[in-house]
């Protein structure tokens, strides 16, 4: 079984959002208001050195959200993916604040305000204790693309392909091809 994973290249990262709206579209029915799955975030803009990547949930391997978490909310499945059960949520944030990508998230419920059950990227594979492909399943959790045979919408409509995603090992197959064509010195490092 692969285990599936993001990866984005910043050299290839335009900061056009286009994942941000894509993700945003095939999700509309799960999320609620203030709630953005994925986000890109820019370093050093507008200087020498500027970098713009693409940030969701990174489906850790070994996920701290996972480990704070009280309710035992979260769970992974046979190809990496970390799920978060949403009718399980007691809304604490122990996950958001120890996940280092702020992939977990309250909705808002004011300008000023946040709470209620946490929401995360779900690599549109649906959520835990649900049919999949069922009404249920997309109004708790959103797409499930990887049902279908299809990888998350995000990557999919990268206009750059600077954001990957799928079987950790063809996203590194990829990306390590990409390091050495751009000459990069001992890039082509062995398997």
């Amino acid at each position: 079984m692969a285990t599936m994973k993001f990866m984005c290249d910043t050299k290839r990262c335009i900061e056009c959002n286009g994942c941000v709206t894509a993700c945003k579209n095939e999700n509309d029915s799960a999320l609620e208001w203030g709630i953005q799955r994925r986000r890109v975030v820019t370093i050093n803009d507008g200087q020498p050195g500027e970098a713009s990547i693409s940030v969701a949930c990174m489906h850790c391997s070994d996920a701290p959200c996972m480990q704070v978490c009280p309710a035992n909310v979260f769970s992974k499945t046979e190809d990496g993916i970390v799920q978060h059960d949403k009718s399980r949520c007691i809304g604490c944030g122990y996950c958001l604040y120890a996940c280092p990508f702020g992939a977990p998230q309250f909705p808002k419920q004011s300008a000023f305000g946040s709470k209620g059950k946490m929401d995360k990227c779900t690599f549109c594979a649906g959520g835990p204790n649900t049919e999949a492909g069922s009404a249920e399943e997309k109004a708790q959790y959103g797409a499930n693309r990887l049902a279908e045979g299809k990888l998350p919408m995000c990557a999919e409509l990268c206009s750059t392909k600077a954001l990957l995603a799928g079987d950790a090992g063809m996203v590194s197959d990829i990306y390590r091809e990409r390091v050495v064509g751009r000459g990069h010195k001992n890039a082509g490092w062995s398997k």
